[in-house]
């Protein structure tokens, strides 16, 4: 699994052509939903040494036989240079298919989704031939989604949404409500938002709150990240011994559905060496209100 966050905010659309339609409500601009979407090539070089890439290219068809193509960009910093280079694609891809473009920049920091935002002149300050207004999507004003039903409504949205969200002081509240909205879903659906979740968050202290919650609230779903998760029990468990390593997993399992550990029951956890019963408890630990219903019928 690539770990670039950089790739998991452009390549959502990737996976979602949709998606561009709920966001362009976000940000003020309202473009219907598309009636289909292909994935264009991103290649934008021409016959010379200069080698330039838009990071997702669309094309967006409507059902009123309008056609858009849409640029997607992932910017993790300011980048004096990136608006010459936005410019060069639009009107790159305005002159080669002939439909117009639109450019949209995703962002995981205010400071750099406000600068992207801004309009960028081209020509003397007097006069500018040109002038790039991105739309841009980012912690400024992608929205919080803390409410169950509403990251329901719509999952693509609220990955992109805790995506561009991975440094807010309530990632913790805002990955848990899409873990919980993600609970019986079938797999088919679930896993890609379980990965692009992921890969998105890249190596902030959130990764390893989302790794719990997968483990937690989605049963291992058998995604790659799943699996990842299982190989860490694995070795976990052969470094520590396989009953002390259940016995941890189960005091993690409770602890993140907040479920009170007295000392007594602690000891009795830690203090098990049957594996049969170790298991039990573990399979138990999800679903438990709490620490008598690990140990129900035992």
């Amino acid at each position: 699994m690539v770990s670039s966050s950089h790739e998991a905010m452009h390549r959502i659309f990737q996976e979602y052509p949709g998606l561009f339609s709920r966001v362009s409500e976000v940000l003020g601009v309202e473009i219907g939903p598309p009636a289909s979407a292909t994935v264009m090539p991103t290649d934008l070089t021409e016959n010379r040494p200069l080698e330039r890439r838009v990071d997702t290219l669309l094309r967006i068809d409507m059902e009123d036989d309008q056609s858009y193509l849409l640029a997607i960009e992932a910017q993790g910093k300011k980048d004096p240079d990136k608006p010459a280079s936005w410019m060069y694609y639009l009107s790159y891809l305005q002159a080669k298919y002939k439909l117009p473009p639109m450019l949209l920049v995703v962002c995981q920091d205010r400071a750099t989704a406000e600068w992207a935002a801004r309009p960028f002149p081209v020509g003397h300050p007097q006069s500018p031939v040109l002038t790039l207004q991105a739309l841009v999507a980012g912690p400024h004003n992608m929205p919080v989604i803390t409410e169950v039903a509403e990251a329901r409504k719509d999952l693509a949205l609220a990955t992109l949404a805790a995506i561009t969200h991975a440094g807010d002081p309530d990632i913790g509240a805002i990955l848990k409500t899409l873990s919980t909205a993600l609970r019986d879903v079938p797999e088919t659906i679930a896993d890609p938002i379980v990965e692009l979740t992921a890969q998105g968050l890249g190596n902030r202290p959130a990764a390893q709150q989302w790794r719990n919650l997968v483990a937690v609230d989605l049963s291992f779903y058998k995604s790659s990240l799943s699996e990842e998760i299982r190989d860490e029990g694995r070795a976990e468990g052969r470094s520590e011994g396989r009953s002390e390593g259940i016995a941890r997993s189960i005091l993690l399992l409770l602890a993140q559905a907040g479920v009170d550990v007295s000392e007594e029951a602690r000891e009795r956890i830690t203090g098990c060496t049957d594996l049969d019963v170790l298991s039990r408890w573990l399979l138990r630990a999800p679903a438990a209100a709490s620490v008598e219903d690990v140990f129900a019928e035992e």
